[in-house]
């Protein structure tokens, strides 16, 4: 007898706590499936946690700007900047003890939170929830993944041009021209961020902007097209309508007062 296959049901779903949940390819946003907290308000330079606090919590930013880092050895190591409609402090998630990392307001900022009781009482009544903070954990952890192995294997040039594709692809808007305006991030920050010194990051970004690559000032850093094409085809290009940055509207401002 000849041995057959079934396929496999083309709905797939995941059983958690009795209640059967659908799984189809598209990503979930975990908003959707929380409700409304209280809004904390940080001013610029403001510390959001500290790396000995108790990771308890999960936060979303509402409107503003957030760096997380961690201290070593080697002194800080930027993880990672967040904006609008993105969480941060995901290590509530996994019950560590405290956090080994800080959050600090980049710019005036608005925040909710929800305790891990709450994530999981709320994730009990939403099965969806459990599967959209999962998206988000595997999707963090393949960015990082990536990041140790450009760490590892790429020159200091090739990492401080994609750090400049990635924050201008997420938090630059898009002008005329194709060039990506972004808010100014210092060369301090980006140094922190790739694995290098500050003197490095200075020095290469002189060469980018005399090369035609950008231009920066305290105001802010202009990516242009050719840089764009050259260091990072196919980057994600944010429109006006679209990126957080400035004064542009979020989701949520039509549910925070």
């Amino acid at each position: 007898m000849q041995a057959t296959l079934e396929a496999p049901p083309s709905n797939p779903s995941l059983s958690l706590n009795g209640k059967t949940l659908a799984i189809d390819e598209k990503t979930l946003d975990p908003l959707s499936f929380l409700p409304c907290s209280p809004v904390s308000k940080h001013r610029m330079g403001e510390t959001i946690y500290t790396p000995n606090q108790p990771s308890t919590q999960l936060f979303l930013i509402v409107e503003g700007r957030v760096k997380v880092s961690r201290h070593g050895g080697g002194g800080e190591v930027v993880v990672d900047l967040y904006q609008a409609d993105e969480f941060f402090g995901e290590s509530a998630l996994v019950g560590c003890d405290s956090r080994g990392e800080r959050a600090v307001a980049m710019a005036y900022t608005r925040v909710m939170k929800w305790s891990r009781e709450e994530i999981e009482e709320n994730a009990l009544l939403r099965p969806e929830l459990a599967l959209a903070l999962l998206q988000l954990m595997a999707r963090r952890t393949a960015d990082f993944e990536g990041r140790i192995q450009s760490l590892s294997n790429e020159s200091v040039t090739r990492r401080l041009t994609r750090a400049l594709i990635r924050f201008a692809a997420k938090f630059g808007i898009q002008e005329g021209d194709g060039t990506l305006a972004m808010p100014t991030l210092t060369h301090e920050l980006l140094s922190k961020y790739v694995g290098t010194s500050r003197e490095i990051v200075t020095h290469h970004m002189n060469q980018f902007r005399r090369d035609g690559y950008l231009s920066y000032s305290r105001d802010g850093i202009s990516l242009y097209k050719r840089a764009l094409s050259e260091w990072g085809a196919g980057a994600p290009a944010v429109t006006a309508e679209s990126a957080h940055a400035g004064s542009g509207k979020t989701q949520l401002d039509a549910i925070v007062v």
